[in-house]
């Protein structure tokens, strides 16, 4: 059941054996020193770590573009749910059966959605990262935009480092610090990662069940819902109103129904009190989802609408349903982190408020689009499309 580290393979020469010469960032590290052994890191740990770590630029331009947030739904969607993608996780749930099922036992998190998060994390263990986590967390951690939060994170990679549950050379992840095969923050590490092996460490780089059980433990943790699937895609009666769209608005399955939604065979949804919300993240004209309170759990797990539903459409895939009915338009305009914050700055100056101008088209944003939309006579679907980024003006 054990899997080798891929990042095993990788010369310790990739690592960096130096900070970068600057006083703020020294000073930084230092202040994180300090920290850490206040919260009890053993000072030879945190001097070993931190005189290895170094600024990345590379870090720093990759957090002000993530995917999740810039890329348009469609290419999302067929970036993260490939064929390849599906097979593979059908073969693993045939190969992992036992062990997906024990998880599911002791956590009530059904085997699919297991699969689909480590499909969407590292393809199934395929790539876990090669960046320096320290290297990244420190980054991260000195620079002003989420300083807080990731130096908490560097704090937790610190006590990983004590606990000897990883070498520090191999302490490889992602540019923003997440590692092993379901790609754990550090903090979520230190609360959630549990030894599913038996062999008296957690470790979610090379053991499979430590990995599986641990993401189970963290689903139900976060609350996750027995007997409730992720939500699913629907179908709108003709004149349907798109303002009842977005996370702020929340009804019960069974008041859905009495509007005319069904699901994608015509069927009327489920006449529960499950209260379910309305998604469009490719406008009207594009895919409709209905989505369940376990949405909210993957949430817990990486806040994007589109990785929640990528998620969500992947464990369906998974569990052997068909692709999407409505597939999105594939010539969505692409926004760059500047165009949001552009769009969010016009909003608020137009009295539409989308919250703080931070380049994330997140929920607030959607809807000032939509209220936007409502003023001005258009669909209120809250989906920035070439239509309204020309009335605001947006290039």
């Amino acid at each position: 059941m054990k899997k080798p580290l891929l990042a095993a393979t990788l010369t310790i020469a990739l690592l960096p054996t130096l900070s970068l010469a600057t006083p703020d960032f020294d000073a930084c590290l230092d202040g994180i020193r300090d920290r850490a052994i206040q919260d009890g890191v053993e000072p030879a740990v945190a001097q070993r770590v931190l005189a290895r770590v170094e600024f990345l630029d590379r870090v720093i331009e990759l957090d002000r573009r993530q995917p999740e947030f810039t890329t348009p739904f469609a290419d999302y969607l067929a970036r993260s749910v490939t064929p390849q993608r599906v097979d593979r996780g059908r073969e693993l749930l045939q190969t992992h059966r036992a062990l997906l099922e024990r998880v599911q036992h002791e956590t009530g998190v059904p085997p699919a959605y297991l699969l689909a998060f480590w499909g969407l994390e590292t393809n199934y263990g395929n790539y876990f990262g090669r960046t320096f986590v320290p290297s990244a967390l420190a980054t991260l951690a000195c620079d002003p935009r989420r300083s807080e939060f990731f130096t908490g994170e560097l704090i937790a990679a610190l006590h990983i480092v004590q606990e000897s549950a990883i070498p520090l050379e191999r302490m490889l992840g992602s540019w923003a610090g997440a590692m092993g095969h379901v790609q754990f923050m550090p903090s979520v590490f230190l609360r959630h990662a549990v030894d599913g092996d038996g062999d008296g460490r957690r470790d979610l780089w090379n053991s499979v069940p430590d990995a599986l059980l641990s993401a189970g433990h963290f689903l139900n943790d976060l609350g996750w819902e027995t007997g409730y699937r992720w939500g699913r895609e629907i179908l709108l009666p003709t004149g349907f109103d798109f303002a009842e769209a977005g996370r702020s608005l929340r009804r019960p399955l069974g008041e859905w129904r009495r509007m005319g939604v069904t699901d994608v065979s015509g069927r009327p949804v489920a006449d529960l009190e499950l209260p379910a919300t309305l998604l469009l993240p490719a406008g009207h004209l594009g895919p409709a989802f209905l989505v369940y309170p376990n949405f909210n759990v993957i949430l817990g797990w990486n806040r994007s609408e589109y990785y929640a539903l990528a998620v969500g459409h992947l464990a369906d895939r998974i569990s052997g349903a068909d692709p999407l009915r409505t597939t999105p338009a594939s010539d969505a305009p692409r926004l760059s982190r500047d165009q949001v914050m552009a769009l969010q700055t016009t909003l608020n100056g137009k009295g539409f408020d989308s919250g703080e101008v931070d380049g994330i088209l997140g929920p607030a944003t959607r809807n000032a689009i939509r209220s936007f939309q409502l003023a001005e006579g258009m669909v209120p679907d809250g989906f920035p499309d070439r239509e309204l980024l020309a009335r605001l003006d947006i290039d």
